[in-house]
């Protein structure tokens, strides 16, 4: 969830593992904030306050909360440990705030100002005539994630989906979404890729033993997230496809 859209204005940088094909991969989880898109508006930041003042009768504040790669419960979790309010008291509106949330983005949902990732489109065809299987794995909740995908004109790319509505945790959700995707393909082992734009995606693949392809379109650079050591790092998708197209490279390379 990022409340204002950041620039892209890192040169075209490209890490390839050795001897990883991050294009031949039996299925793919894409993150929704900061890898596929990004909003030039507040609506799903707004949300929060609305539905925990309207459920609650008080102010909720995230200075302080980590917003990227984390989920829709776990930020709600992170505010009130960070103010101090026992689980006792907000728990129990959990699932009130969070449907109060869903129902209040789904009115605003014309407010919506998405801003589709470089090379997102082209590689989604590109791993779709292929034979991949794409779905999403997100810290949106189910309704707010495929709003916001279908605001996009992304919805066709994709056949399911992993969301937080259950979980807290990243790593469980890309546990179920990578079920998810097992299932429908049929086979327990098969090849299951995460795309992220945080260091949260990365490590809730590695808990998973999933790869990963870190996207450099949020709020870490290609540095910080190559730091993590994920399959693949790119400064924005476009690159990737350039690069693989190019030069076939399993290393670093720059695309001019």
């Amino acid at each position: 969830m990022y409340p204002v859209l950041m620039s892209i204005s890192e040169p075209p940088r490209v890490f390839i593992q050795e001897g990883f094909r991050w294009d031949e991969q039996r299925a793919y989880l894409f993150d929704i904030d900061g890898t596929l898109l990004r909003h030039r508006d507040r609506v799903h930041f707004d949300v929060f306050f609305e539905s925990v003042q309207s459920v609650m009768g008080r102010e909720l504040l995230l200075d302080g909360v980590t917003l990227a790669g984390n989920t829709d419960p776990g930020i709600l979790r992170d505010a009130f440990r960070l103010a101090c309010v026992e689980e006792s008291v907000w728990r129990p509106h959990r699932e009130a705030v969070l449907s109060n949330m869903c129902s209040s983005f789904r009115a605003r949902r014309g407010e919506l100002l998405p801003v589709i990732m470089p090379g997102v489109e082209e590689t989604l065809r590109h791993l779709q005539r292929k034979g991949a299987l794409l779905g999403v794995a997100t810290g949106n909740l189910e309704e707010i994630g495929w709003i916001k995908i279908e605001n996009a004109g992304l919805r066709e790319w994709f056949s399911f989906g992993g969301f937080s509505n259950r979980f807290e945790a990243r790593a469980d959700m890309i546990a179920h979404a990578a079920q998810q995707a097992r299932a429908i393909l049929e086979d327990r082992n098969g090849t299951v890729c995460v795309i992220g734009d945080t260091p949260f995606d990365i490590d809730a693949a590695r808990a998973n033993g999933l790869p990963t392809i870190a996207v450099a379109t949020g709020r870490y650079d290609f540095d910080q997230l190559k730091e993590h050591q994920p399959e693949v790092c790119t400064t924005t998708l476009d690159a990737l496809l350039r690069a693989t197209a190019d030069n076939g490279c399993n290393t670093e390379v720059h695309v001019s």
